[in-house]
């Protein structure tokens, strides 16, 4: 008993020295109604969720994909992996028509978008491989990095530059090269030009790019399908990656990649082999939703001119904004500072919360606005004249 309390005592310690520098997190209670928060008896506009197109409240879509099951479709859950009996046919027809919506020869479905960064770049790397990845990647990626064989290296965010002359160092030394990035970076929300690094990855023999499009599929592109659609370039992508949990309102992740290596991952990638899979109900969710996909381009159109007003009125204020989409930082700086601001938005009406260390690096606290298709001008208007 007694070395358990002198545990406790470290982790506290740990847990006051976060909560004098601001960092401490905790789990808040709140009712969702739509697009609204209400937390305290107060009701706020949710600008921290990432139902970016609006459709995990939309009542009306959630009925119409319930006319189409029938009662041998409510599997609330698979009950195993996928490779003992949990592979249900609705697992297949959404991988076949990943494969076709982003014209490739195969594709994979994960429980989550961490399952997914986790698990695929130890499966592919080895120890003769390299892999170059943006400083501001996902957490998630950077677990995935650490968890291969490979040998790693982080340039400077969004340096082409800087990247090209590592790639051309580095080349002749490694059987293969990975670059690893997200499309739109969540903490920023800078778009990267992926259509540059793949032609990059085209110049030297052995590179393979990752791409993480979490925060761009179901937003950007003539149908949707990310910020590899909108730039031209899905086929040239090795691993196209994308999640389900935020534009697509549904839950689980996928990548788009060749028959070969779905095979291959399908074999060696451990946190897919040893996980149970997504309820069947979940999985055909998503499929409903996918195949509406394209035909939401006045929401992808409604957000991304929201987008461009909240970025000019930040900008506006006199305070730096990196962002080129639907996710709209406005950095403080310190994380007490920040939290102060987080409060007085809120007391204002807008529900956004304080992001820091480790979130971001130390002196970049911020607000992130996380837009939506389902806000209104008139709301764009008031959280403009707040900022």
């Amino acid at each position: 008993m007694e070395t358990m309390v002198s545990s406790d005592n470290l982790y506290s310690r740990t847990l006051d020295a976060l909560d004098e520098a601001g960092n401490l997190r905790t789990l808040s209670q709140a009712e969702h109604q739509g697009k609204w928060i209400w937390k305290e008896g107060k009701r706020m506009l949710n600008l921290s969720s990432n139902d970016y197109l609006g459709l995990a409240a939309d009542t009306a879509l959630r009925d119409e994909f319930m006319r189409t099951l029938s009662e041998r479709d409510f599997l609330f859950s698979s009950s195993s992996s996928r490779l003992l009996t949990g592979n249900f046919t609705v697992y297949d027809e959404l991988e076949r028509m990943l494969a076709e919506m982003f014209g490739a020869s195969g594709a994979l479905v994960f429980s989550s978008g961490y399952h997914m960064n986790t698990g695929i770049l130890p499966a592919v790397a080895d120890a003769h491989t390299l892999i170059l990845a943006d400083k501001l990647v996902h957490a998630s990626l950077i677990d995935g990095i650490r968890l291969s064989a490979a040998r790693c290296i982080r340039y400077r965010h969004q340096d082409y530059g800087q990247l090209e002359a590592l790639l051309a160092k580095s080349y002749k030394d490694y059987e293969r090269i990975i670059i690893v990035t997200e499309s739109i970076f969540s903490m920023d929300g800078d778009v990267a030009p992926l259509d540059r690094l793949v032609d990059l990855k085209k110049r030297y023999p052995g590179v393979m790019l990752y791409v993480d499009e979490a925060h761009g599929i179901g937003v950007r592109g003539k149908n949707g399908l990310g910020v590899a659609e909108e730039q031209g370039c899905m086929k040239d992508i090795d691993f196209l990656c994308g999640t389900f949990g935020k534009a697509l309102a549904s839950v689980g992740a996928y990548v788009v990649c060749s028959e070969v290596m779905r095979s291959f991952l399908v074999n060696r990638m451990r946190t897919f082999i040893f996980t149970t899979a997504l309820p069947p109900l979940n999985v055909a969710w998503t499929k409903f939703i996918l195949s509406r996909l394209g035909g939401w381009n006045d929401r992808r159109e409604r957000l991304a001119e929201a987008a461009i007003r909240v970025q000019a009125a930040v900008r506006g204020a006199g305070r730096e904004c990196p962002s080129s989409s639907h996710i709209v930082p406005l950095i403080v700086g310190e994380s007490n500072q920040t939290i102060l601001k987080a409060e007085d938005m809120q007391r204002k009406g807008f529900y956004v919360l304080p992001v820091r260390p480790p979130t971001v690096p130390e002196g970049t606290s911020r607000l992130r606005i996380s837009l939506t298709a389902a806000v209104t001008e008139e709301e764009v208007d008031s959280l403009c004249r707040e900022l």
